[in-house]
């Protein structure tokens, strides 16, 4: 009898979340659309649609018009069930953005890091403050909080508690998690920034209705989330997709990481920079910052050819790079994002798609796609805030 009922439980929340994920992903549907959608019966549909109604989870969209009869009523997640955070911890920057369900932006918050290692408790201060500004901004009460994402460099291993590794920021096992708890009681889910932006890109943009996918991104650093299955791959202790640090140059340039010839020391945004500074002889490359000073290298290669040189070089060892991850993982797609990839990308992807070409296995190399994220480079947030709604779409609406 037990067995009986856990294995009905068991069937009712794989239903419920089947439903609302749908529904999240594809909204407004019909009951019609979600039997068809999930293979569900029409009454197991109704039964499940009515719990979340009941719950409050699911609203009514509107009518759609029919040829004849009655018209069909179409659902969606209540937008306003509650409320979630996004929170992106960059190199330069910490941003906190305040969502609803419908992931419509509601506040947002910014605090510049004027070191290039911050140390973790100017970061948590500074997360705690734009946690309480957008609340504040909103006009919400934070127990409408369903959860804060916070998206990360590095690998963080998950337990008990997240704990972050990233050698880059001079970060080794900070207690990230039990450092925000401290200071606030909310939800946490902390992830590395690659593996959050990937599974965003599969809900919203470019890796909508893959099953295998890789997401290459290129900022400061460098770094890449694997989707087999539809599943984000993490490894033993969640580190995998540390792509930036898989070796391209035996003994070749110094990396951050304090390993040598790294993907990153070569196509990070850092390290880009450097280069052409080194082909300018040791001019300064102009530009306050990694964005402008990218730009600058972009703007000129139109007119010069040692900025030209740089480019093409750059293009060859992200293709390179990019003919590693096709080879090794066999992607239906692989979609180039980040600040500095979407950047480079715009100008250079016919010769990153070229040099993956010459690089990659003949036949995985023509299962792949290569393409651009369709998320933008200002979205970080945004992605990070999808983890608690992960969380919640798994666990079938329960909070």
């Amino acid at each position: 009898m037990t067995l009986e009922r856990t294995t009905n439980r068991t069937v009712r929340l794989r239903n419920r979340s089947a439903l609302l994920s749908k529904l999240f992903l594809e909204g407004p549907l019909t009951r019609q659309d979600l039997a068809r959608g999930t293979g569900l019966s029409q009454p197991a549909v109704s039964n499940v649609v009515g719990e979340l109604i009941s719950a409050g989870l699911v609203v009514d969209a509107g009518a759609l018009e029919s040829d004849g009869g009655r018209p069909s009523m179409s659902l969606r997640v209540a937008p306003r069930f509650a409320l979630v955070a996004g929170v992106d911890v960059g190199e330069t920057r910490v941003r906190v953005e305040l969502f609803d369900l419908a992931m419509a932006q509601l506040a947002s918050a910014d605090y510049p890091l004027d070191a290039p290692k911050p140390d973790p408790e100017t970061v948590v201060r500074h997360i705690v403050a734009g946690l309480a500004t957008v609340v504040d901004r909103a006009g919400v009460r934070r127990s409408d909080l369903l959860g804060v994402g916070v998206g990360v460099s590095g690998v963080v291993v998950q337990g008990r508690e997240a704990v972050v590794y990233a050698q880059t920021l001079g970060w080794d096992g900070v207690p990230l998690e039990r450092m925000i708890h401290a200071a606030v009681d909310v939800p946490l889910f902390i992830e590395n920034g690659a593996k959050t932006q990937g599974q965003a890109e599969m809900w919203f943009g470019a890796g909508r209705g893959a099953r295998h996918a890789v997401f290459a991104l290129v900022g400061s650093g460098v770094g890449a989330a694997v989707v087999t299955n539809g599943a984000t791959y993490r490894g033993v202790a969640s580190s995998a997709g540390e792509w930036g640090h898989t070796t391209l140059v035996y003994g070749g340039r110094a990396c951050r990481c304090g390993a040598r010839g790294c993907l990153e020391a070569y196509v990070g945004a850092e390290a880009i920079i450097e280069r052409y500074r080194e082909a300018r002889r040791g001019r300064a490359v102009p530009g306050a910052d990694e964005e402008s000073q990218i730009g600058a290298l972009l703007a000129a290669a139109d007119r010069t050819p040692t900025a030209r040189q740089v480019l093409d070089e750059t293009a060859g060892y992200l293709g390179a790079g990019v003919a590693n991850l096709i080879n090794l993982f066999n992607p239906e797609r692989v979609v180039l994002g980040g600040w500095a990839g979407q950047a480079l990308g715009a100008r250079l992807l016919p010769e990153i798609r070229r040099s993956a070409q010459q690089q990659a296995l003949r036949k995985p190399f023509e299962q792949a796609t290569i393409q651009l994220g369709q998320l933008g480079v200002d979205a970080v947030a945004l992605v990070a805030a999808t983890l608690p709604v992960a969380h919640l779409l798994a666990a079938g609406g329960t909070r």
